[in-house]
């Protein structure tokens, strides 16, 4: 079995739940935002950062942080946030900007 080049790295339903709730809200997403969603549509936190943390490393998105400056997201910084193959509440915390499509 191949792997299709052509198929996107992140889940795209997460993907367009965050694009249609950036253009709704109309500035970067912060992790309130994305607790919010979680929440209110039943899915995990870490899911969600995920897709978002791969939208970044691929360019499709960038982290802004708290002083409004763009941050390089790379595959290295989103594993080293894993803890027992989960997002870690305590490390995310640390990104404390805002998330935006490109």
């Amino acid at each position: 079995m191949s792997v299709d080049e052509n198929q996107p790295k992140w889940d795209v339903a997460l993907a367009a739940l965050a694009d249609t709730e950036y253009r709704e809200k109309g500035s970067p997403l912060t992790l309130e935002d994305f607790h919010r969603l979680a929440r209110e549509h039943a899915i995990r936190l870490d899911d969600i950062m995920e897709t978002i943390f791969l939208l970044a490393i691929h360019k499709q998105w960038a982290y802004l942080d708290a002083t409004g400056r763009e941050q390089d997201i790379d595959q290295q910084t989103l594993d080293s946030l894993y803890v027992k193959r989960r997002l870690s509440e305590e490390d995310l915390a640390a990104f404390d900007g805002g998330w935006q499509p490109r």
